[in-house]
């Protein structure tokens, strides 16, 4: 023991600990004290959830998921409460908590403000439920549309996405402990148990790894890990990602957690190479660990580190987690519902707006008859059944916010297209609901390699048995909504989409409305993008929807009726054909990830997309205009106005772009800012673009290039805008 920790009280417990640290230790002096006095199974208590692994898997298989948070490395005899997770990407997933639209949705509104607060309110409700860390900040990139979990995360672009990520983090931690996941190049889910991902050192630090440093820099309590493995290596084993990349390039000071259940594959590899705790339950480590340790494949002090790191990142979080929780009327609060809402109606994506009788489709007026069809707009349809699905009891659909809005409306499930050609003639506005839902694409909860199920312990352990059923007979009782009815328990299939097209009957409801209507509205509800080739000439407007939450259909009508003006923008590319796209195999076991995918793909190949990155329509007009950009030692500055040149308050985005003086790398987007402007009125913007934005991996030094040379940055409304200003700035 050093000087320091001789001179430091006795630390027996974790609350010593705090005491300690309120007298002037720091975080690291008196955790290794405590740690020192811990046994060696207090120690590997630590290392891996508490709950027993059948006991576990089969409370899991009734709906476990949405009980009870799942508890690791608790203490009871030093007083450390360990962690307790809770999932959380679109709410909190145990009680009935508030379902926010999904996170690709909140990446369309390109609103970081917005996306705090959200992280704010769930934040307030995990405490509220007993969480003190949880998994809600999903940050892999959407390499191809057809991933399907691509509804949890933000979009195509790292520094969009990372953004989003830091935003959702600050809002989280002013309550709770965010973890960040899944650690790295997790975008294929049908494949994530078995495919190796080959990445070069350029690819994945500058596409595949700069949104989780943006948000470590952020100040993130935790990592998790991936299932996939990454250039031979499983993530949660990975001494390249979890140790090179994660700790001695980037500092990170937090812990990491396994993803759940086949997240370690070998229990001392994994301990060496940097994995904290292996979660959730007592599996891998608790069966090999301690031959490994006999072994000499992991020493103690491996086994400490990690301890280390998780005990002191509670202490430095001690201040958060230490207030008041609060109380479960949080939980669906009329506050949480009015952000739900506004979020909701900001996020949809205005994408085709066509005249009809000399007057653009939408608006629509509330005097207006509307006539409503198909199956999923009288259906709750709130995204994926997974783990980041939200047993919200207050769940509303699209017709039931239209009905609320519109003086007149008439449903038809669309199935005869006889009886809907005839009600969508009798009506001055049809709008067509159509998209996917759970069972289409979300988290794979399929089949597996039946080896890994060798990873399993033979059997439970009989104390950690009864304590965990102790705690289970202290939990509060959930309520299942009754829409969850028909649903299987635990988790549903979910998958990586097989098409990107609309299914034969929507494609053909929609013909069949459009043919009777002119002023056809087309509301899109998916997770990411959606090929509108084939029918979008047919149709006079088309809204992206997304999984809009629990205030889906209220939210829907504001952005219909104007009572928010549409200023959500593409967070991805939309192609006109899936040949447009990098290749997709959701079977693979072996795939090779570059630079080139989403917006950079469509721009190095010259084929322009259905829509682009960036991407989205007002009901009024802007104009970018006296763009100057200026760079200094640490930054460049991007200044000018944002024009509102037609007849209603709006707001627009402003993006900035960056062509490298390499004409092999790609182009960069590099900041964004969200601009309200009103009507006929102008407001200046200014965006500050850090120098380190525009670096460039070198990867013989295993480090980074500042940026130097003749840079092209680009002042634009979205990925290709004719109207665009563009200014050399050489560094």
């Amino acid at each position: 023991m050093d000087h320091t920790q001789e001179s430091l009280p006795a630390i027996h417990t974790f609350d010593d600990a705090r005491r300690a640290i309120d007298n002037g230790a720091s975080v690291h002096d008196a955790t290794r004290a405590l740690v020192a006095t811990l046994s060696d199974h207090e120690k590997l208590w630590c290392l891996d959830g508490d709950a027993p692994t059948w006991a576990g898997l089969k409370f899991m298989s009734d709906d476990g998921y949405h009980k009870s948070v799942f508890v690791g490395a608790e203490l009871d005899r030093i007083g450390f409460p360990g962690v307790r997770f809770s999932d959380g990407p679109r709410g909190a997933v145990v009680g009935n908590a508030t379902a926010f639209p999904v996170a690709m949705a909140r990446g369309a509104t390109w609103d970081l403000d917005l996306e705090q607060r959200i992280g704010d309110a769930i934040g307030s409700e995990l405490r509220a439920i007993g969480a003190n860390l949880t998994g809600a900040v999903c940050i892999n990139l959407l390499r191809h549309p057809a991933w399907g979990r691509a509804q949890e995360t933000y979009g195509e672009d790292p520094h969009h996405v990372g953004e989003f990520g830091a935003a959702l983090t600050r809002g989280l931690q002013q309550h709770v402990m965010a973890c960040v996941k899944h650690f790295a190049c997790n975008s294929m889910e049908n494949a994530r148990f078995a495919v190796d991902v080959l990445v070069d050192d350029v690819a994945l630090h500058e596409v595949y790894l700069p949104h989780f440093r943006r948000v470590i820099d952020e100040g993130v309590a935790s990592v998790m890990s991936a299932y996939n493995s990454v250039n031979g290596e499983w993530c949660g084993q990975s001494h390249q990602l979890l140790n090179d990349v994660l700790r001695d390039e980037w500092g990170f000071e937090g812990f990491v957690i396994s993803d759940w259940i086949l997240g370690v594959r070998d229990a001392g590899t994994s301990v060496v190479a940097g994995l904290d705790i292996e979660m959730p339950y007592r599996m891998v480590r608790q069966q090999h660990l301690p031959a490994a340790i006999e072994r000499g494949e992991v020493t103690w002090a491996h086994v400490d580190r990690s301890v280390e790191r998780v005990i002191s990142t509670l202490l430095r979080f001690d201040q958060v987690l230490s207030a008041p929780s609060p109380s479960a009327a949080i939980l669906g609060s009329p506050e949480h519902r009015a952000l739900a809402r506004e979020t909701a109606g900001r996020s949809v994506v205005l994408l085709r707006n066509e005249f009809v009788n000399a007057q653009p489709a939408l608006p629509i007026a509330r005097t207006n008859t509307v006539a409503v069809f198909g199956r999923l707009a009288d259906t709750v349809n709130i995204g994926d059944g997974g783990s980041s699905d939200v047993w919200d009891l207050s769940c509303r659909t699209v017709l039931d916010g239209l009905r609320d809005a519109i003086d007149q409306v008439t449903y038809d499930d669309g199935s005869q297209a006889d009886r809907a050609a005839q009600v969508a003639s009798a009506a001055d506005v049809a709008i067509v609901v159509v998209g996917y839902t759970y069972l289409d694409e979300g988290e794979y909860i399929g089949e597996t390699d039946p080896s890994l199920m060798t990873l399993f312990p033979p059997g439970d352990e009989a104390d950690v048995v009864d304590r965990f059923h102790e705690r289970l007979e202290q939990l509060t009782p959930i309520t299942k909504p009754d829409r969850l009815g028909e649903r299987p328990r635990m988790f549903s299939r979910g998958g990586d989409r097989s098409s990107l097209r609309l299914l034969p009957d929507d494609v053909e409801l929609i013909r069949t409305v459009a043919a009777a209507n002119a002023r056809t509205i087309v509301v899109i509800q998916a997770g990411s993008a959606v090929i509108t080739t084939e029918w979008a000439p047919s149709v006079s407007g088309i809204v992206q929807a997304w999984y809009g939450g629990a205030e889906a259909g209220a939210g829907l009508a504001d952005a219909l009726l104007g009572t928010l003006n549409p200023s959500a923008r593409l967070p991805f590319t939309v192609p006109f054909d899936e040949a447009d796209l990098p290749a997709f195999d959701r079977d693979a076991t072996s795939f090779t990830y570059d630079r080139w995918h989403g917006w950079w793909h469509a721009e190095r190949n010259e084929i322009a997309p259905a829509y682009p990155f960036g991407f989205g329509l007002s009901y009024t007009t802007f104009a970018v205009r006296d763009v100057a950009i200026t760079a200094n030692d640490s930054a460049i500055v991007v200044r000018g106005n944002v024009h509102n040149t037609g007849k209603r308050d709006g707001a627009d985005v402003v993006q900035v772009y960056a062509t490298l003086p390499d004409a092999e790398a790609p182009s960069r987007l590099i900041g964004f800012a969200r601009v309200d402007v009103a009507a006929g009125a102008a407001t200046a913007f200014e965006i500050i673009v850090p120098l380190d934005r525009l670096a460039t991996r070198d990867s013989a030094a295993k480090s980074w290039r500042p940026a130097s040379g003749r840079h092209m940055i680009t002042a634009a409304r979205f990925v290709g805008d004719a109207d665009a200003t563009t200014i050399e700035v050489n560094l």
